[in-house]
């Protein structure tokens, strides 16, 4: 539990101030909140099969304290007033794609997107999209997904929305937890954490949410790792925004402090020191960006819980949080993890001037995980799941984690 207390309400304005308007420049009226969408739908009319229930129980965002909950898993007084009512930062709820041929020019090589790929159905969301909605209702692959960026905790992750058999989508609550993004379902109004994918407080409190792996990358890498993939059409949002330009600038200052966080930073790295955290086999690790970081493409192999495992890394990413455009910020690289096994195979990899090579059959692979050129052309390491983020982000919803290479260790 997060033990930080926090006051709620007189901040409310500021955080609005930032999503909407951002330093030096005019502020966006966002709209209210926006009615559901229908959770269901058929091409010929008839009405929809009938789906299982959800628990029935007051809002949490209407009755936040009411004692019909289950016990909260968090305090209270840890979820505090952010300033946009809910959905007034607005979800993206029907997104609409083109291939990624149509947008080659749209954005710099280095632009940051969310990369999420499926059961072979490869999306980017661009963060010049995303840092102004932080959630996309989506079908990928075939699986219904929730894709959240939080520019708070500089972090992309996404959740299944299917729970318990029954579909919903989710939307933005207003609220923050240690200055990250709280959700909500639409079907009961739960708050759930961006950070961890569970439902902190109502009556489906308890419940987490199926994670799937979706990594910052650079447009460049995204485009070339997935030639027939998708990216989120700008111009349907169905919203008006100035796409592209930054309203956190200057955010991502290592040594500032997070937007609405009173808590206690981890003194062992500086609160927006950029970090790469991985939970796997029960055990959670937090690698500085630094200490991954090369001139070029680098190699770093880690053991987490046991596991040996590999962290890829290339330049070429711009941070979204820098400078006044979401692609002219600081290069920060992309980031892959990967367990280096390929049919029972240890792989041994190692950083050249065009990328990584394996020692021991000298296939090619990309930051993607990717066989791209070699005897092992079109295999695929397991991806690991990690998160880039704030070390402060991290270190708050994982108490406890190992850091490894921070600066001033």
């Amino acid at each position: 539990m997060l033990s930080s207390k926090f006051t709620i309400g007189v901040v409310a304005c500021a955080l609005l101030a930032i999503a909407c308007g951002g330093a030096g420049t005019s502020t966006i009226v966002l709209p209210g909140e926006a009615e559901p969408p229908a959770l269901s739908d058929t091409s010929d009319g008839a009405a929809p099969p009938a789906q299982p229930l959800f628990p029935e129980g007051p809002s949490a965002l209407r009755e936040f304290g009411s004692d019909q909950f289950p016990t909260p898993l968090v305090e209270l007084s840890d979820i505090i007033a952010g300033g946009p009512p809910p959905d007034g930062i607005p979800p993206i709820d029907d997104p609409v794609f083109v291939g990624v041929a149509e947008r080659v020019d749209s954005y710099r090589d280095n632009a940051p997107v969310v990369a999420l790929e499926i059961n072979g159905d490869a999306r980017a969301y661009p963060v010049a999209v995303m840092i102004w909605h932080e959630i996309v209702n989506d079908t990928v692959g075939g699986v219904p997904v929730t894709v959240t960026y939080c520019p708070l905790c500089n972090s992309a992750v996404t959740y299944g929305r299917v729970i318990d058999g029954t579909e919903t989508t989710f939307g933005t609550s207003g609220l923050l937890l240690a200055s990250a993004l709280v959700m909500y379902d639409r079907a009961t109004e739960s708050l759930w954490t961006h950070f961890d994918g569970r439902a902190v407080v109502g009556v489906l409190t308890g419940t987490p949410l199926d994670v799937y792996g979706s990594p910052l990358m650079a447009w460049r890498d995204f485009r070339t790792n997935y030639p027939h993939g998708l990216v989120l059409d700008e111009t349907k949002t169905g919203h008006s925004r100035d796409y592209g330009r930054n309203p956190y600038f200057e955010y991502d200052d290592p040594d500032t402090r997070p937007f609405l966080y009173f808590g206690d930073v981890d003194s062992r790295a500086r609160a927006k020191e950029r970090v790469v955290g991985v939970a796997f086999e029960g055990v959670d690790v937090a690698y500085s960006l630094q200490s991954l970081r090369g001139e070029g493409p680098a190699v770093t192999p880690v053991i987490v819980g046991g596991s040996e495992l590999v962290v890829l890394w290339v330049p070429g990413q711009a941070s979204a949080l820098h400078g006044p455009s979401v692609q002219y910020g600081r290069d920060v690289g992309s980031v892959g993890v990967f367990e280096p096994i390929v049919a029972g195979r240890r792989l041994t990899l190692a950083a050249d001037g065009d990328g990584f090579v394996d020692a021991e059959t000298g296939t090619r692979w990309s930051i993607t995980g990717a066989g791209v050129s070699g005897p092992l052309s079109g295999d695929q390491l397991p991806h690991i799941p990690h998160f880039d983020t704030f070390w402060f982000a991290w270190s708050t919803y994982r108490p406890g984690s190992e850091l490894v290479g921070a600066v001033g260790e």
